[in-house]
């Protein structure tokens, strides 16, 4: 396939899609369903279940049991300690408790507008295209001024790494998000909102046994009495955040009613180290090598029972998850093809088995569409090269330390982020955040290598650490935005020529 006819088909495809979602005067929502794989609509409620990867510090390096947290697309934050339902244009919430936030008061929990939480910003069009500490940092601050006056005036507070408040606000820059959905009735929603306005807040929080995933696990059981459970065996007598997520997508598919689906958010490229995939007690024992040299010396009659008890009882595939549930559509075609097979109706099941995996793959993607993506982005890639745009492949392996190392950071007051670039002759700017990386003022040489970057990651990164399809696609349309602003696809020659080259040259490095 020619790399032109596969980059234009897709750019034709997603600018399309953007053009008439944004002639239609639509609210940040219908962005967020363009960039985030349909994650809510606001005729409808939802509650999920949100398990994050493991960010493999502190005692998490043992454990590796990552985060659980609670998601709404109905109820939002009245303030970070009280709810209310949502109004029209607002995207839901993420509510969460941990060790301690740090605010003023001792909080059990907080709950901050569902984009804070993935991207720290608003509107998702505005997220930024990477990570970095840098960029999360800002991102963080901006949040303290514009939600927490009042509630993080203490020092602690406000400069203290040790807030975990700042975990509530881009996470997806540090981590992968798995979410578990299903639907609510606005009667649920209010007697949620009721009993958690009234109910004392304050943090109580035990490791053992009043840990985050016991707090989701509270949460969900309000709406759903024993749909989620903990798994003392596997977990030695304690709640994971991934037994919460296991048994509540059990739950959701016991419940065809439910609308279930489970959507993921990979970790965004940049700076910041890797999130690992969260994992129950005796999954890590199993798969830890760091864990299972300890466990052979001195506890070689246990070690049998634990990897029975993880291989019989304890597996759950997230990402796994993801794929085959991304949509509510996809779902329902599961179960509908259930009921064909149980009536032995072979031809509507291949019927709908074709409809599901099409569905699906508006989402997922399939093997021969990243493999098809990999090959043209290596056409790219070469082009590059041969037009002198970056030196080598693996100038792009080091990209962002070198922007960030040049450049100034920059956050406007809606979140979106830029950085500014001295070079030989003047000062320039590149946008840092999806709706301004490709637009007027942003020089188009650094724009074009860091989707480069960018998407250099994506496609090298495991399943757990890859975005959907759906957003690549996205992602692969700014990348043709940005080089047919440098590349005159024609004559295969660079437009600005020696000054645009030099311009990413003399302020990045060329090594």
């Amino acid at each position: 396939m020619r790399f032109e006819a596969l980059s234009f088909d897709f750019l034709a495809s997603a600018r399309s899609l953007l053009a008439r979602t944004l002639r239609a005067g639509l609210p940040s929502v219908a962005l967020l369903i363009l960039f985030s794989s349909f994650v809510c609509s606001p005729a409808r409620g939802d509650v999920g279940v949100v398990l994050n990867e493991s960010l493999d510090t502190s005692v998490a390096r043992i454990t590796g049991s990552g985060h659980s947290a609670v998601y709404f697309s109905r109820v939002c934050p009245d303030g970070p300690v009280k709810l209310r339902l949502c109004t029209a244009g607002e995207n839901g919430s993420v509510m969460s408790n941990y060790t301690t936030l740090g605010e003023d008061q001792p909080f059990e929990w907080n709950v901050v507008p569902l984009n804070i939480y993935l991207y720290g910003v608003e509107d998702p069009a505005q997220r930024p295209v990477y990570g970095s500490e840098k960029i999360k940092r800002a991102l963080e601050e901006r949040y303290r001024e514009n939600y927490l006056a009042g509630y993080c005036e203490g020092k602690i507070c406000r400069t203290g790494n040790g807030s975990e408040w700042r975990e509530m606000v881009g996470a997806t820059l540090e981590r992968s998000i798995y979410i578990f959905i299903v639907a609510t009735t606005v009667e649920q929603d209010q007697e949620l909102i009721a009993k958690f306005n009234s109910l004392p807040n304050e943090n109580h929080f035990n490791g053992a046994t009043r840990n985050c995933a016991d707090f989701t696990r509270r949460v969900i059981n309000s709406y759903f009495p024993r749909a989620v459970s903990p798994d003392y065996i596997n977990d030695f007598g304690m709640t994971s955040p991934k037994a919460i997520a296991r048994s509540f997508s059990r739950y959701a598919q016991r419940h065809p009613e439910s609308q279930y689906r489970a959507l993921h958010y990979a970790q965004l490229p940049g700076r910041i180290k890797r999130s690992t995939e969260a994992r129950a007690g005796t999954e890590q024992l199993y798969h830890s090598k760091k864990l299972l040299v300890p466990m052979l010396i001195f506890a070689d009659h246990e070690l049998p029972f634990v990897a029975a008890s993880y291989l019989l009882t304890g597996r759950f595939n997230p990402e796994h998850e993801s794929e085959e549930h991304p949509t509510v559509e996809v779902t329902d075609a599961s179960h509908q093809i259930d009921r064909a097979k149980a009536v032995g109706d072979e031809e509507r099941v291949k019927e709908l088995e074709a409809i599901r995996q099409d569905r699906r793959a508006e989402v997922v993607g399939t093997s021969k569409e990243w493999n098809d993506y990999k090959r043209a982005f290596s056409m790219v890639v070469e082009e590059a090269v041969r037009n002198e745009i970056i030196p080598n492949p693996k100038y792009l392996d080091h990209f962002y330390r070198r922007l960030e190392s040049a450049g100034t950071l920059a956050i406007d007051s809606n979140g979106a982020s830029t950085m500014q670039v001295a070079n030989q002759v003047e000062a320039i700017h590149v946008g840092l955040s999806a709706d301004n990386i490709v637009a007027p003022g942003s020089d188009a040489g650094l724009a074009y290598v860091l989707m480069l970057t960018r998407i250099n990651r994506v496609l090298k990164s495991p399943k757990h650490s890859r975005e959907t399809m759906a957003e690549f696609r996205n992602d692969w349309a700014l990348l043709q935005e940005a080089r047919v602003k440098i590349i005159d696809v024609d004559s295969n020659a660079a437009l600005p020529g020696i000054a645009m080259r030099s311009n990413v040259a003399a302020a990045i490095g060329k090594n």
